[in-house]
């Protein structure tokens, strides 16, 4: 145990050296509660056209489906809070987490390095390292290793730092000391709940993804529902006004990132130059971006959605 508590506060080191804001460690197990959550979720179609929501279900709630014995999570958070705003306080609005580079390849770095450092300083292990993209619970094994707490808006909220960051696993083949999950803090607050323009939080923990604005202005490839026609607050692609009302964010401080800094340029547009931008413009503009999720088709049609006009030039 001694010596797994050493290896552990080694992995903890050298992720704050790599510049994680946190790093907490959690048993390979499988995620029972989470798989009923899951299920449940899907069956009310929550997941809306995200298909691959239901892929893959076995290996979100199962770590060593995706790396063979699998004994650790090694969960860490980045901080992407911005010390900037945009120049416009009326032009199209866009999710901070956007305002830098794609964070995927930013973070898949820093876990390829502490994958590294785990092979060349502790043990050689059989592991790998997920972002976002692949079947894997982050949020739940992040909850699980003490980083913080599932928030009714279901963000992970950190008692220290709030919402605003990016969360990755590495799994890992050897046992570590385990850190232990903290309580959640909501309390009665409903913040989140009653700040949501387009009622996307059903209930505590709880997304109907048709309903939210970051999914309908991402993950939608359709037409938006004209139901939800002046409830956007101004949101062009993705939204934080449920991390932006919840009082654990006033802990939030910028980031020291500079692959998130706001891209060139990003921050003085108006609305004026969002409408008149050309698909040249957009790609200069956005290469190496999140925003290109959207793609250039998607933005436009937001633009559109969120101008109330009949047409975007």
């Amino acid at each position: 145990m001694d010596e797994q508590f050493h290896q552990s506060s080694m992995i903890k080191d050298e992720a704050r050296r790599l510049g994680f804001d946190g790093c907490g460690i959690s048993l390979a197990k499988y995620l029972e509660e989470d798989n009923s959550y899951l299920t449940q979720w899907l069956e009310k179609n929550f997941h809306g056209t995200m298909s691959y929501m239901e892929n893959y279900a076995d290996k979100r709630v199962d770590p060593t489906k995706l790396v063979e014995g699998a004994r650790s999570v090694i969960s860490v958070i980045l901080n992407y809070f911005p010390s900037e705003h945009p120049a416009d306080p009326e032009a199209p609005v866009i999710s901070k987490y956007a305002y830098g580079l794609d964070y995927h390849e930013v973070m898949r770095k820093k876990l390829r390095l502490l994958l590294k450092f785990i092979n060349e300083s502790i043990a050689p292990v059989n592991g790998r390292g997920f972002v976002d993209s692949a079947p894997v619970l982050d949020r739940a094994w992040a909850a699980r290793a003490g980083l913080g707490w599932i928030g009714k808006n279901s963000n992970l909220i950190s008692p220290a730092k709030g919402s605003f960051f990016f969360i990755g696993s590495l799994m890992v083949n050897i046992p570590l000391y385990y850190d232990k999950p903290i309580p959640d803090f909501c309390g009665d607050c409903t913040r989140c709940l009653n700040a949501c323009p387009t009622k996307a939080i059903v209930a505590p923990k709880v997304i109907d993804a048709r309903r939210c604005i970051s999914y309908l202005t991402i993950e939608n490839k359709g037409e938006i529902d004209l139901q939800f026609r002046n409830q956007f607050s101004n949101r062009l692609f993705g939204c934080d006004i449920c991390q932006d009302v919840c009082p654990w964010n006033r802990k939030a401080i910028p980031h020291h990132t500079k692959e998130f800094e706001p891209i060139p340029g990003l921050l003085g547009m108006t609305r004026d130059t969002w409408n008149h931008m050309d698909k040249e413009q957009y790609k200069r503009q956005f290469a190496g971006s999140a925003i290109t999720r959207a793609g250039y088709a998607g933005l436009k049609r937001n633009l559109y959605f969120i101008s109330g006009n009949d047409t975007i030039e």
